[in-house]
């Protein structure tokens, strides 16, 4: 597989968080900036600086580019720790997020592709990483169980799909959702919303006249 047609880690959390974000960004190309998004990128830019660093045994590996051609997916790791274990070193892959730990398992997930690609890279297993979150300042511990590899397995036949279709799902308004979404005037799932309600009134109408 081209590089071209490999996914975008990232994909795989706009996806689970909402999949017409994910077609937006990936699909039409749009995107727009808004304090939350700036302040993550803020984030990730001081932990994107590519370097290798050693402290207390641990080797530290910044920006570490990631690939996994036979699932179709790549990106970068904000970073990948080597911890020594009796069979040399275990990857633990580390992802920087601005907000908080979340209901959903998004973040999780785009963790968990990391650590399919280290694997695949590596040859080796990789158990567990953590999410570090801009608000708490703190780790969450994930682990890569079996549920975890599958939704994430899941998750990038239904992006591979979506990209291959390039077809953009309808809007649908959540208001915890689609408040917090730096694409909400792209998208206009208010506007859009209603004409697809009114379509479906329309139809209904319709079919109930035959």
């Amino acid at each position: 597989m081209e590089d071209d047609d490999l996914i975008p880690l990232s994909a795989l959390q706009h996806y689970l968080y909402c999949p017409r974000q994910c077609a937006l960004i990936h699909v039409e190309r749009m995107w727009s900036e808004s304090r939350h998004t700036a302040e993550g990128r803020l984030m990730h830019d001081r932990a994107d600086a590519p370097g290798v660093e050693i402290r207390h045994g641990v080797r530290t590996d910044t920006s570490m580019p990631l690939a996994a051609p036979e699932l179709g997916i790549a990106g970068v790791a904000d970073i990948v720790e080597f911890r020594k274990s009796g069979n040399g070193e275990v990857p633990f892959p580390v992802e920087y997020k601005r907000g908080r730990p979340k209901a959903h398992r998004a973040d999780e997930v785009q963790l968990c592709a990391q650590a399919l690609c280290l694997e695949a890279m590596l040859g080796c297993t990789v158990p567990e990483g953590a999410l570090f979150y801009g608000k708490t300042r703190r780790r969450k511990s994930v682990v890569f169980d079996e549920a975890l590899r599958t939704l994430t397995l899941d998750a990038i036949k239904a992006v591979r799909e979506m990209l291959d279709a390039r077809r953009t799902p309808s809007a649908t308004y959540e208001a915890k959702r689609c408040d917090a979404c730096s694409l909400l005037e792209l998208c206009r799932p208010h506007e859009l919303g209603r004409r697809i309600s009114v379509r479906l009134w329309l139809q209904q109408q319709t079919e109930a006249a035959d």
